[in-house]
């Protein structure tokens, strides 16, 4: 039921569209915290990756649910750059975002090409931001079997990066 609620409330609080607008290719949005993870999907999607690592918390975490997280800019900017060498195109396509709480929900379908294989991924992210516009922890939900076989490899790519 708790999460019947929490799909309710996403879709109230924003569905695809609602509240965003197209300027180019980044979206914006009047809500602060929505704003951040807008800009994280425009610094993906051109592939900046030092602005990815700047745009969270200098304890900051990204946790890709199935492994373990990685935390501060050090270690995320060892993994960043360790994926972001081998991704050739990404575009990060937001299908619903909102905010719940204090918590920014994110589902989108992450299209890439990665050392030559085309690939696409739906993810759904969860996203705390601390006051200042840093990002404290993203979490992020996806089939990561699914993820390495849409990137063409056959074991994990990033493991000796972690």
């Amino acid at each position: 039921m708790r999460n019947l609620v929490v799909a309710l409330a996403l879709s109230v609080a924003m569905p695809a569209g609602a509240a965003l607008a197209e300027t180019g290719t980044q979206q914006t949005s009047d809500n602060p915290k929505v704003q951040v993870v807008l800009d994280m999907v425009d610094a993906w999607n051109t592939q900046d990756w030092d602005r990815v690592v700047s745009m969270f918390a200098e304890d900051g975490s990204l946790h890709s649910m199935m492994v373990d997280p990685i935390v501060g800019h050090e270690a995320l900017a060892a993994r960043i750059g360790h994926i972001g060498a081998g991704i050739e195109e990404i575009t990060l396509n937001v299908r619903n975002i909102g905010q719940v709480g204090d918590v920014v929900f994110i589902e989108r379908v992450d299209e890439f090409v990665y050392n030559g294989h085309a690939g696409a991924v739906p993810v759904v992210g969860v996203i705390e931001i601390n006051d200042d516009g840093s990002i404290q922890e993203w979490r992020e939900y996806y089939d990561r079997a699914e993820l390495l076989e849409a990137m063409g490899i056959h074991t994990d790519f990033d493991a000796e990066a972690r």
